[in-house]
C-alpha cells in the first residue's frame, strides 16, 4: 500500500504520517528531507528538482508499504499515478496558522527574537504560509492541490486535523 498525505503547511500532515507509520509499520518519508538540503538553520538551500524527485522516487520504490507526506504537486506526473490512497489533510486557517508560529518559536527559540535574519525568514515563511488560502496565489495553494487531487489515478479522502490523529488514523484505516 503506498499514501500520499498532503495539505497546507501547519495543517498536521507529518504527524498523521507518522502517527499512521508507527500503526502500520509502513516506512514514512517525508517530501522535506527531499526538498531541503540538511543545514544549520534548516530549509536554507533546495535540493535540485531533479534530483530530489528522483532521491524520492528510489527510496519510494523500495518499499511495499510506505506513507508519503508532504506536496508532490510540482514534482512530475510520476506521482499521480504512484498511490493508491491519497489522504487531503484540511485545517481552519487560524488554527493552522497558530501551530506554524508555534513551531517556529520551538525551532528557533531566542533566536527568533535576537537573531534579525533569523526573525526574517521565519516571518516570510508564515507570510508564504498566509497565503495558502488566497484563490489568486500561484504558490502552493489549497486552488493547487485540490486542482491536482481532481487529476490523481486514485482513491482521495479528505480528513480534518481539528479532529485527533487517533480518529483520523482509524479514518484513514478504514480505506484499506
Amino acid at each position: 500500500m503506498k499514501i500520499l498525505i498532503m495539505g497546507a503547511s501547519g495543517s498536521g500532515t507529518t504527524t498523521l504520517a507518522k502517527e499512521l507509520s508507527e500503526v502500520t509499520e509502513f516506512q514514512h518519508l517525508d517530501v522535506d528531507d527531499y526538498y531541503w538540503k540538511p543545514t544549520n538553520p534548516p530549509f536554507e538551500e533546495k535540493v535540485e528538482m531533479a534530483v530530489r524527485a528522483e532521491n524520492l522516487k528510489h527510496d519510494f520504490e523500495k518499499y511495499n508499504d510506505v506513507i508519503v507526506s508532504g506536496s508532490l504537486v510540482s514534482w512530475g506526473n510520476y506521482w499521480q499515478t504512484a498511490f493508491d490512497l491519497v489522504v487531503f489533510v484540511t485545517l481552519d486557517k487560524e488554527i493552522r496558522l497558530q501551530r506554524l508560529k508555534q513551531r517556529e518559536i520551538e525551532r528557533y527559540g531566542d533566536q527568533l527574537e535576537n537573531d534579525p535574519e533569523i526573525k526574517q525568514k521565519s516571518q516570510a515563511f508564515l507570510d508564504w504560509a498566509t497565503r495558502y488560502d488566497n484563490l489568486k496565489f500561484t504558490g502552493r495553494s489549497i486552488k493547487i492541490h485540490r486542482d491536482w487531487l481532481a487529476s490523481v489515478k486514485t482513491t482521495v479522502i479528505e480528513v480534518d486535523s481539528e479532529d485527533s490523529v487517533e480518529f483520523n488514523t482509524f479514518k484513514v484505516l478504514e480505506e484499506f
